[in-house]
């Protein structure tokens, strides 16, 4: 088993604390993503797990062994890096197999393993070439299958998609995770973009300022946020997040207008609350009327932005329509896709 448990884990730099007694369970084989802002702790968390910064408090166990003071090469660890890392002056092969050589493994096995990880990779026709032969994608699959050979419990990813073109992105979040279905080795990766770790992940775990705000399979921290910052966070475009008070009708925005309310919330009458409905879930016809602004056709989709109750929304429609800037239209939300959150504290009403 090469499960990963994190059991209140703090880190200090002097006496700033980055990170804030996390707990988290990784469970064997899972492929599991650290998502959050930069600065949140996400990176200093996945080098905790690697050996390269140190333990403050609290215990990192990998396969149930506490490795708190083990060195990383003993860790049976992988880490694949955001800069590929490789060695300019080896050829592909030998950038494969350069740890395996180190642990002076018998050739045969050698050119067994490089070989099996070069044609899961589709690395076999460039296993002669340099480094600065190569594309950024292909090197980021050299860099891979130089953690492959190692057959390691675990792999780590540290923003490894960060320095490809967009489509490349795309491209290589699918081998990823095809790689991952076939190996089934215990994942952790870590992230900034929302959009990798929703395609990716069997679970994210949201973290920011070094305290985890959610953890759960991608449509759970969709379809039901736990707070306004994970929200905010998770979507593209981002949640209408919209402020009002809660009356007898519904919910009510600055300017008069009222937003019904689900029948399943745990809002008290007079209560500050944030309106939130994901842009996808405002549908286009008769109820509240907002004032357009601008609107992004992005080829499926046409993205209105508008405002509403003095307030900015965006709704998603897969309608060829194109309203007019200041034109008015009328939108209605969902109202089993409606989220409410306390105004006060952020924290879902649900």
């Amino acid at each position: 088993m090469s499960s990963v448990n994190i059991k209140n884990v703090r880190k200090n730099y002097g006496n700033l604390e980055v990170v804030h007694g996390i707990n988290l369970e990784i469970e064997d084989g899972a492929f599991v993503v650290l998502l959050g802002p930069s600065g949140c702790g996400k990176s200093t968390l996945l080098r905790m797990i690697a050996g390269l910064e140190s333990v403050t408090a609290g215990d990192i166990e990998i396969a149930g062994r506490r490795v708190n003071d083990v060195h990383p090469k003993d860790r049976n660890i992988a880490m694949v890096f955001q800069n590929y890392a490789l060695y300019a002056h080896m050829k592909v092969r030998d950038n494969m197999s350069f740890s395996l050589q180190l642990a002076k493994r018998p050739q045969s096995e050698i050119d067994e393993k490089v070989g099996w990880a070069a044609k899961i990779l589709n690395l076999e026709p460039y296993l002669d070439r340099y480094p600065r032969e190569l594309s950024g994608g292909q090197r980021q699959r050299v860099a891979m299958g130089r953690a492959i050979v190692r057959n390691p419990a675990v792999f780590l990813f540290d923003e490894p998609l960060s320095n490809l073109d967009a489509k490349l992105r795309v491209q290589m979040r699918t081998e990823i995770k095809e790689l991952h279905e076939r190996l089934k080795t215990t994942t952790v990766y870590v992230t900034h973009d929302q959009i990798e770790a929703m395609t990716m992940a069997d679970k994210i775990v949201i973290l920011r300022d070094g305290h985890i705000e959610q953890e759960g399979t991608p449509l759970d921290v969709y379809d039901r946020p736990a707070n306004l910052f994970v929200a905010e966070f998770i979507g593209s475009p981002s949640m209408n997040l919209l402020k009002g008070d809660v009356t007898a009708h519904g919910v009510q925005l600055g300017d008069g207008t009222v937003l019904p309310l689900p029948a399943a919330h745990r809002a008290r009458q007079g209560q500050k609350v944030v309106y939130g409905i994901r842009p996808e879930h405002l549908m286009l016809g008769a109820g509240a009327k907002a004032r357009v602004n601008v609107v992004e056709p992005t080829g499926p989709e046409m993205h209105i932005y508008a405002e509403l109750g003095g307030q900015e929304i965006c709704v998603v429609t897969q309608q060829r329509v194109a309203p007019a800037r200041g034109s008015a239209i009328e939108v209605t939300p969902q109202l089993d896709r409606v989220h409410l959150f306390d105004a006060e504290s952020g924290k879902s009403l649900a």
